[in-house]
């Protein structure tokens, strides 16, 4: 089958295809199912299809028909059945260029669910809230990412349905609350596109394949792509991939987690978790997670699995790895690995480590540290922060200190960096739709959020500072005004953050530069050897 290659448990063995034909996501899932690791059976259509898909705008007739196939192939492995009114097969559809690209481009969950399948989804899992909540993310999604519908409709109905509850997140809206929630966003559904949510498990599949490739031509992808000096032509592979559900009740949750600390390169499990959560609610930014320590208390068996795949996987890959989990019921399940986007400092620290400890030859050390000039490596702190009005703490995302004009959209952050003020940007949640605030901007603060999204991901690698999840924090776009702790600010007022302590000023602060001395000794040894 052209282009298309499965993976995971039951797939044919296989040599596995260069990353140019499968992309980052499916290369390394790859490789992962063939060290035994757990993942979730797929298959990947490969990046040669993206340019005919964009050119004609649909797949070629061809392709589909190899897509079902395969499909059916999936069915066998799984035991499930794609569309079936026994045990139903729900399937992730990915995107994944060859150089990674976090967030920039469209994912769909839970395709092949229709409000059909009610009493075969009730069968198979004993679970309404599942089905009701997986219907209602699928059917907005849908009309988003396929369809080209606006959010609002569906974001709105979301925000009164949590407003009738009075609970803060969807994981808390009961069984009645989500089916009305759900039934709500189908009339939305034909509303906004003007005619039903398709009830054809395949046409689903094929509409969200299609609508993935055309993701690669979404603007933030191709504003990421030029910041970046990445090939337009390259194009996007689409991994199609059997659902687990992190969203399954409180024995399960999505996570994004580091091998090491990505801001410092210090060793150990650097990862945030949401309970009762599909891996969007995470790596979105809208809400705010738990870190290792909670995972720990709350699934040790869990934690501790993870802890030894670390090991493991930096060994597989020889780098430090960004990953994607869902745990599903108990049950640990890997959807991503991939070299973890980092600052300067974290590269040359995990480097040396790596090379320390046997995982890379000294020379490829050497071979990733020689464009690492020694000024760019500065630690940066508040000076005589005890003594200076802190307005309020948040999540430390990515570190140093810097001052500047607040703004409250990408528009005006732009706006600023054009008349020579590199702003502050204070967002809600830190979403991948603000990338052009972001790529001018010297620092960004949010009201919600965590450390492992897309958006923090992104900061990290621009060396933008960062704090997140700072609850204080309530942005008035309306009045453009926001309120940090006790101080109401306007835009263009001057704000201060801390992103290695998480800390908020206001006005400006006296910043203190050192040299991590000891790691730059270890460089320049390394350099000599």
């Amino acid at each position: 089958m052209s282009g298309l290659v499965a993976f995971g448990p039951g797939a044919p063995p296989g040599p596995v295809p260069p990353v140019e034909e499968v992309g980052n996501k499916a290369w390394h899932l790859i490789q992962l199912a063939g060290a035994g690791l757990p993942v979730p059976p797929g298959f990947v259509v490969g990046t040669r299809h993206c340019a005919a898909t964009l050119a004609t705008g649909r797949l070629a007739p061809e392709l589909r028909a190899d897509i079902l196939a395969q499909v059916t192939q999936l069915e066998q492995r799984t035991g499930q059945g794609f569309g079936s009114r026994r045990r139903p097969l729900l399937v992730s559809v990915r995107s994944g260029a060859a150089q990674s690209m976090p967030g920039m481009m469209d994912t769909l969950c839970d395709v092949g669910l229709t409000p059909e399948q009610e009493p075969a989804f009730l069968r198979a899992t004993g679970n309404a809230h599942l089905f009701w909540d997986s219907l209602r993310r699928l059917v907005a999604a849908f009309a988003v990412v396929v369809r080209g519908a606006p959010a609002a409709p569906f974001e709105a109905l979301l925000q009164a349905a949590l407003l009738e509850a009075g609970v803060p997140h969807e994981a808390e809206l009961d069984v009645h609350q989500l089916r009305r929630l759900a039934t709500r966003s189908l009339q939305a559904f034909e509303a906004a596109t003007g005619g039903p949510f398709p009830a054809d498990p395949a046409g689903q599949l094929l509409e969200a394949i299609e609508a993935v490739f055309r993701s690669w031509q979404s603007p933030r992808a191709q504003q990421y792509r030029r910041l970046h000096g990445l090939d337009d032509r390259a194009g996007t592979a689409v991994t199609v991939q059997a659902m687990v559900f992190g969203n399954r009740g409180g024995t399960s949750g999505s996570g994004v987690g580091f091998t090491r600390d990505p801001a410092t390169g210090a060793p150990g499990l650097y990862l945030d978790f949401l309970t009762g959560a599909q891996g969007e609610d995470l790596v979105s930014g809208r809400r705010t997670a738990a870190g290792a320590t909670e995972l720990a208390q709350l699934f040790p068996s869990v934690h501790a699995e993870l802890a030894g795949l670390a090991r493991t996987l930096e060994a597989l890959f020889g780098d430090v790895q960004d990953i994607e989990f869902t745990v599903e019921q108990g049950k640990l399940y890997l959807l991503q690995s991939r070299a973890a986007k980092r600052t300067r400092l974290a590269l040359l620290r995990s480097t040396l480590d790596l090379a320390r400890e046997g995982i890379i030859p000294r020379a490829e050390a050497r071979a990733r540290l020689a464009g690492l000039a020694a000024d760019e490596l500065v630690l940066e702190t508040v000076r005589g922060a005890h003594g200076l009005h802190r307005l309020a703490t948040g999540i430390p995302a990515s570190p140093g200190v810097v001052s500047g004009p607040l703004a409250l959209d990408s528009a005006r952050a732009v706006e600023l960096a054009e008349a020579g003020q590199a702003p502050v940007l204070v967002r809600p949640d830190t979403s991948t739709a603000d990338l052009a605030g972001m790529a001018v901007a010297r620092g960004i603060l949010t009201a919600e959020g965590s450390r492992t999204s897309h958006a923090a991901l992104v900061a990290r690698q621009l060396g933008v500072v960062a704090v997140v999840g700072c609850g204080a924090v309530a942005v008035d776009l309306e009045r453009r005004c926001c309120r940090v702790g006790p101080a109401l600010l306007h835009e263009g007022d001057i704000l201060s953050l801390d992103g290695s302590a998480g800390d908020v000023y206001a006005g400006p602060v006296t910043v203190v530069r050192e040299r991590p001395e000891a790691l730059l000794a270890e460089l320049a040894e390394l350099r000599t050897a």
